[in-house]
C-alpha cells in the first residue's frame, strides 16, 4: 500500500498549494517537485482563493507568521474546505507565543484541516496547552523513544479521536493516527535535525501524498512519513567525509526523487499499534 501511495504521486502530477515560511520555501517546493507532484506558492490575500482553487491539496505552515499571512492562510483553507481538497495544518513553534497558539487554534476551529503534523512538543501544546517548547524544536523533555513510546502512541491516538483527524508527530520515531490505529515509524538519521526544515519539507510531501490517495489518506501520511524517514538514510549514506549539512539537504532531496515503490517498500520499518 506505501509503495502504491507514492507511485500514484508520481503518476496524478498534481499541483500542491503551500503557504509556507521564507526560511524553508524553496527547500519545501524541491521536495514536492521531487516526489512527482507539482507547488505552487502564494500568500497574497488577493489571490490566494483563486490558487486553491487550481491546486489539489493545501499546506498550512505557521513558521514565519504575520497577519496578513493568516487571513490569507484562513481564506485558502475555507476555499479548499469548500471544494474538498485536502488541508494540512504544520503548526511551527505553536506555544512559543500567543499569536502561533491562538492563530493554529483558529485554523483548527474554523477550518479543521484534515492532517495536523508538528513535533511531539507542538502537538502536545496544541492539546494540552503547554507551553514547554524550544523555539522550532521538540523539547527534550518530550522526545519519543522506546521508553516513553506506548504512552505516547496512547497519548497521539487520544488527540486523532478527539480531534477527528490525523496527527502526526514526527521526531526520532514517528507516530501517525487516526485515532483507530497508529503507525510507528523508525525510518529517518537523527541528523536530519541539522537540516533547516526537514519538518516544513515533509508537511509538503505529506499534503502531495494526501492529495494523490484522498481514498487511503492514513496511508499516504503514513508512506510520505516513510519517505522523508528513507531519503534521509540514504542522502547520509551518500556524504562524503567532508561534506555536512547544507550537502546532506541536497542529498536527501535527490533521494526522493529517486524513490520508487521497491525502495519505499523495502527500506520502510514500522509497526501498527
Amino acid at each position: 500500500m506505501l509503495g502504491e501511495c507514492l507511485e500514484n504521486v508520481r503518476k496524478k502530477h498534481l499541483l500542491i498549494h503551500s503557504i509556507t515560511n521564507y526560511v524553508t520555501a524553496n527547500d519545501v517546493a524541491n521536495c514536492i517537485l521531487a516526489s512527482g507532484a507539482k507547488v505552487i506558492m502564494a500568500d497574497a490575500e488577493e489571490e490566494v482563493e483563486e490558487i486553491t482553487a487550481l491546486s489539489a491539496g493545501l499546506c498550512l505552515n505557521l513558521g514565519t507568521l504575520q497577519k496578513s499571512k493568516i487571513s490569507s492562510m484562513k481564506l485558502a483553507g475555507l476555499k479548499a474546505k469548500s471544494l474538498q481538497h485536502p488541508v494540512l495544518l504544520d503548526p511551527v513553534g505553536v506555544g512559543g507565543s500567543l499569536l502561533r497558539t491562538n492563530t493554529a487554534l483558529d485554523i483548527m476551529h474554523e477550518i479543521h484541516p484534515d492532517v495536523i503534523r508538528g513535533n511531539i512538543s507542538e502537538i502536545k501544546a496544541l492539546f494540552l496547552g503547554r507551553e514547554n517548547v524550544s523555539g522550532v524544536d521538540v523539547n527534550q523533555m518530550d522526545c519519543v523513544c522506546e521508553e516513553s513510546l506506548s504512552a505516547c502512541v496512547l497519548f497521539i491516538k487520544r488527540c486523532a479521536s478527539a480531534y477527528g483527524g490525523i496527527i502526526v508527530a514526527s521526531g526520532a520515531i514517528d507516530l501517525v493516527s487516526d485515532g483507530d490505529v497508529c503507525y510507528v515509524i523508525h525510518n529517518g538519521k537523527k541528523e536530519m535535525g541539522c537540516v533547516t526544515g526537514t519538518g516544513c519539507q515533509l508537511s509538503g510531501l505529506m499534503t502531495a501524498f494526501v492529495a494523490s490517495n484522498m481514498n487511503h489518506m492514513l496511508e499516504s501520511v503514513a508512506a510520505a512519513v516513510c519517505t522523508m524517514g528513507i531519503a534521509g538514510e540514504i542522502g547520509y549514506q551518500h556524504l562524503a567525509p567532508f561534506e555536512g549539512n547544507a550537502t546532506y539537504r541536497n542529498r536527501i532531496i535527490d533521494a526522493i526523487y529517486h524513490m520508487d515503490k521497491t525502495i519505499l517498500e523495502g527500506k520502510a520499518k514500522y509497526e501498527i499499534r
